[in-house]
């Protein structure tokens, strides 16, 4: 059950899915979409950035505040990125593979392109761009798809250069590496006619597959990203990024929800109070030159204790607005944007080695009063005051509503603010990539793939699959490899699509999940695997054993690892031999237990054939003995 009525509080909300597409090359360049190690750069170089002005003149607030704080970018290079990642040649033309895929993906959301394509820039200074800027370019839009909740609007469909991804923090520095930057990708941007959590997920499940039909875009963790903006009647417009997990989009936006409405009751509350936040910032440094509180040492030893001062907000800064956060804990979100750890906020002090009586002396110094808060930074000068200035913004927001901005998802479900939406300053013209006509022949001459569900179903009524296993292996990057398999071995009497199925979606997550690195396993292992079964050079019953073996020494191939496991070709009389020994050594037994003995003896026969014989073939061989057996007692 749901524990809000979200129709009644006006729940809007609408996904951004970005899509990296499986293109040999980059959208810009000519250089391959691999991913390295970080230890495989051979170079790295760095760079500061800062916000510029768009062609009105005008600054965009969310590039202006991740400039706040002076950061160096490092960046790590490799012999597969170039220049043009490097920000220091021009782009090239654009990727005509990835345009190709672009234009598959809007012809399934039944999108309209545009009659001539242009390329823009977006201002991003968070250093995952060495320029300052993503490209990107619209490209059809009036698409749509339908749900058990109605038809979902799919807005627009935009083609992009992937951003660098962050290797690690260090100081006021930050490593990325390039070998992610200027992978071409697609962002999906729904309408906002999503009502509920459920049809949240719905709408991301039904994008992903639609993606993952066309067999062309990447697969793994980072290569699809779901952003969701979310609003209520009251509240405001939130955009969430980075939600990795199908699973978490429900929980994204029930807690949402929860925190824009446990934000509205501070708002009245603050109101009816007659709240209001002090615009002087006290410098309370001296107070704790003798504290024994070891974080606010370290900040006397850096400089600066800095003091705010929010009047009447006592009991509401430790007010809980997700499950494990405060609105405490969102004036800390801000502080940190100025590079500080965080913050001390009355509601929850005396506390860090913070005693009682230095609480009264902050408050005495600064005027507070019975029902006032107070709030302390503790870093260097600028740092301090950067970041208490921050939290005096937030929390005259909480005064006035639910502030429009970006968060970033966790994986609890909660979210923790990133920086201000972004405005219309922030994309402007690229002038170094021509446009591109998209004629309507050209659009029409793009062909569309089955899609998975069709596919599954396809699997079951011809194939003979089960429902659960037919969907397992749609939905499967073994895809290609399965249909590729179920061609060879469409009339082979010891090969079928069950097998090959169970073996690429049950045997392989199973034997991954004991720790063996399935990632090892490529198609020719497998292809060995059921050349070897079909010929009964191998029992079904080794597929595990043998797998496993390819995959710690993947340099073997099928027929030395089946040598080198003893999983040699059966003979059929030595077997025979072997079953009619172990029933006459076990005659009393039989005797005792008539065709019951089946089971036991099958275990014995089957610890000395395991992998070398099929199951089924041992089983028809001892019970043919073992009736023989009993017949003639």
């Amino acid at each position: 059950m749901e524990k809000y009525d979200y129709s009644e509080l006006g729940l809007k909300a609408g996904l951004e899915i970005h899509q990296q597409l499986d293109s040999k090359e980059k959208l810009f360049c000519r250089c391959p979409t691999i991913i390295r190690d970080v230890k495989d750069s051979d170079f790295e170089f760095f760079r500061y950035l800062r916000a510029t002005e768009s062609e009105m003149g005008e600054k965009d607030r969310a590039a202006v505040e991740q400039t706040k704080i002076r950061r160096k970018y490092v960046y790590k290079a490799y012999d597969t990125t170039c220049l043009v990642e490097n920000d220091e040649e021009p782009p090239r033309e654009l990727n005509k593979e990835a345009l190709d895929i672009s234009l598959e993906v809007a012809k399934l959301f039944n999108m309209k392109p545009v009659d001539q394509m242009h390329v823009m820039r977006k201002i991003v200074v968070d250093g995952s761009n060495t320029s300052g800027f993503q490209r990107t370019a619209f490209l059809a839009s009036d698409g749509y798809i339908e749900t058990s909740d109605g038809r979902c609007g799919i807005d627009s469909l935009c083609v992009e250069e992937e951003a660098a991804q962050k290797v690690e923090e260090i100081g006021d520095s930050i490593i990325y590496s390039l070998d992610r930057l200027g992978i071409p990708l697609v962002e999906i941007a729904t309408a906002p006619d999503i009502t509920s959590p459920s049809q949240a997920r719905e709408v991301a499940e039904q994008i992903g597959m639609f993606l993952r039909s066309t067999g062309k875009v990447k697969r793994g963790l980072g290569t699809i990203r779901q952003d969701v903006n979310i609003s209520i009647a009251e509240g405001a417009r939130v955009e969430i990024k980075g939600v990795q997990a199908l699973d978490l989009i429900e929980d994204i936006v029930r807690r949402e929800v929860e925190r824009q409405l446990n934000l509205l009751f501070i708002r009245q509350e603050l109101m009816e109070r007659k709240a209001f936040v002090c615009e002087e910032i006290y410098d309370v440094t001296g107070l704790f030159v003798d504290t024994k509180s070891k974080v606010l040492q370290k900040g006397v030893k850096k400089g600066a204790v800095l003091a705010a001062l929010l009047r009447k907000f006592d009991g509401l800064v430790g007010k809980e607005v997700q499950p494990g956060r405060r609105l405490g804990t969102e004036f800390s979100d801000r502080a940190k944007t100025a590079g500080v750890g965080g913050i001390f906020h009355t509601d929850e002090l005396p506390n860090y080695g913070i005693t009682e009586k230095e609480v009264k002396t902050v408050r005495d110094a600064i005027g507070a009063s019975v029902g006032d808060a107070v709030i302390m930074v503790a870093d260097e000068p600028e740092k301090a005051r950067l970041a208490i200035e921050a939290v005096i913004a937030r929390a005259k927001e909480a005064i006035e509503g639910i502030p429009e901005e970006t968060r970033k998802a966790l994986p609890d479900g909660n979210t923790a603010y990133m920086r201000p939406l972004p405005g219309a300053a922030r994309m402007y013209p690229e002038t170094d990539v021509p446009q591109i006509e998209i004629s309507q022949e050209y659009f029409d001459s793009i062909e569309t793939p089955e899609l998975l569900t069709e596919r599954a179903k396809r699997f079951i009524s011809e194939n003979g699959l089960n429902k659960e296993l037919a969907e397992k292996i749609a939905y499967s990057k073994h895809l290609p490899l399965f249909e590729d398999l179920i061609e060879i071995y469409r009339k082979d009497a010891n090969v079928n699509s069950t097998l090959i199925a169970r073996t690429l979606v049950g045997i392989v997550p199973e034997i991954r999940r004991n720790g063996v690195e399935t990632e090892n396993l490529t198609d020719e292992h497998f292809k060995g695997l059921f050349v070897a079964i079909s010929n009964q050079e191998i029992a079904k019953e080794a597929i595990q054993d043998l797998l496993s073996a390819l995959a710690k020494e993947p340099e073997l191939s099928t027929p030395e690892a089946i040598s080198k496991l003893g999983l040699s070709a059966f003979d059929p009389e030595e077997v025979e031999t072997f079953i009619k020994k172990t029933v006459m050594e076990r005659g009393d037994f039989i005797k005792e237990k008539g065709p019951a003995a089946l089971g036991p003896l099958m275990g014995i026969v089957m610890k000395e054939y395991r992998g070398m014989v099929d199951g089924k073939i041992l089983s028809q061989m001892l019970k043919k003995e073992l009736d023989s057996f009993i017949n003639q007692g």
